[in-house]
């Protein structure tokens, strides 16, 4: 069976994905689609707005036949570290290639892309230097310090956020050393950070979808740019007045936390550097909202992806010791959870089982390594806004369900 594999986190799934998973099945001629999808708590330092299986169930609909989660170490992560997580996982899974969207569409600029970056590593590294003394933060130093290489037009774009992650992907085959082969499909429709809706297409960007999700009890707005599926699970969520995950409902915890805990409790927290913590503390102290603590603490050295990935570690209690742990001397997962498949999947599945180095289970073991400890905290702390109730009952799931199982066959997209 030919499989590949796709990086995903769907918050939430919406119609530019289900045509991602589609395309990409068509242009390799695939049996399987494997996706490795962010848990709980995603890489930009947020959680996500609908719950892991929910969004599992919605990619299992929109035709992928295998759903892995990737661990929160992972997951919550630097751009580097989240796509050697998830390369390493379709890598170990026996997929022949991954495809991920990107503005560039062009495979082969990412494979140049990422020779020129080794070939000019120490000016690079001296152009970074001297970008960051001027106070600006990571991203914007390295797209500077890039810029001042002269770079062949033709290169993808680095200010751009899925060239990025594209580039960073690619960069992870190189230095795991990887059989499988990346894939790029160009983006249609909105762009990835668009906060508002274009009129002219079905496809809008999840950053607006949520937006309008979170501010307005009408969701109907939002059908025209999700799968039918999709928006009837989001409307019935609404229904059973199951909240929308999102950060301001944590802030009371987090808010909490910081207000409670000296700086030198909370200094080995993972990301908390250069006296971070201390500037959380006092934000706390004062900020009533999330968005109030955010803009307090925002500088121009620090981004707010990386100041909402601190804020989830200190949620989850995750310390730099504990990570360090989780990655091991290799710096690749050796565990992963199942979370769904289809007939076709668990077909796969039962063939890979058999020679993948990856530790594969469908529920948490009684006796946990650091990885899946992690993990399960995560899932504590996202559940942790619902009632006393809910709470257990959510955290009871963890323990007692077993992986997504679709038997019905998903009916090809329609067309974007």
């Amino acid at each position: 069976m030919k499989a590949i594999g796709l990086i995903v986190e769907y918050n939430p799934l919406h119609n530019g994905h289900a045509y991602h998973i589609q395309a990409s099945k068509h242009a390799a001629d695939a049996d399987v689609v494997i996706c490795v999808m962010s848990g709980y708590f995603l890489q930009r330092g947020e959680p996500a707005i609908l719950p892991r299986r929910t969004r599992a169930e919605m990619a299992l609909r929109s035709g992928a036949d295998l759903i892995i989660e990737l661990p929160y170490a992972y997951s919550s992560q630097h751009a580097h570290w989240f796509a050697r997580g998830a390369v390493s996982i379709l890598d170990d899974l026996g997929a022949e290639a991954f495809y991920f969207g990107s503005e560039s569409g062009n495979t082969e600029h990412f494979l140049q892309l990422v020779e020129f970056m080794e070939n000019h590593a120490a000016q690079l590294q001296k152009e970074l230097r001297c970008a960051i003394t001027k106070g600006i933060s990571y991203p914007a130093a390295q797209a500077e310090a890039f810029l001042s290489l002269n770079p062949p037009e033709h290169l993808p774009d680095l200010s751009k956020p899925n060239n990025i992650l594209g580039y960073h992907y690619v960069k992870a085959t190189r230095l795991l050393e990887t059989n499988i082969l990346p894939k790029t499909i160009t983006r249609v429709g909105a762009g990835f950070h668009d906060h508002v809706f274009q009129e002219d297409t079905s496809i809008a960007s999840a950053t607006a979808i949520r937006k309008m999700l979170v501010e307005n009890a009408n969701i109907s707005t939002v059908r025209p740019f999700l799968p039918a599926h999709v928006y009837d699970t989001i409307e019935q969520f609404q229904k059973d007045e199951s909240p929308f995950y999102q950060w301001e409902a944590y802030y009371p915890y987090l808010q909490w936390l910081l207000s409670t805990r000296s700086a030198e409790s909370l200094a080995h927290i993972y990301e908390a550097e250069e006296g971070l913590e201390n500037r959380f503390i006092q934000a706390a102290l004062k900020a009533p909202t999330f968005q109030a603590f955010m803009q307090a603490v925002k500088t121009k050295r620090y981004t707010w992806t990386r100041l909402q990935r601190l804020a989830v570690h200190l949620l989850t209690g995750t310390t730099k010791a504990e990570i360090a742990e989780a990655f091991g001397e290799s710096a690749r997962p050796q565990c992963a959870r199942i979370l769904g498949f289809t007939q076709s999947g668990r077909g796969y599945l039962n063939i890979v089982k058999k020679h993948t180095p990856l530790s594969l289970y469908d529920r948490p073991p009684k006796n946990k390594n650091t990885q899946q400890w992690l993990d399960e905290r995560a899932a504590r702390a996202y559940y942790s806004i619902l009632s006393g109730a809910g709470r257990v009952a959510k955290w009871k799931e963890e323990y007692t369900q077993p992986p997504l199982y679709l038997k019905e066959e998903v009916p090809k997209a329609r067309k974007i």
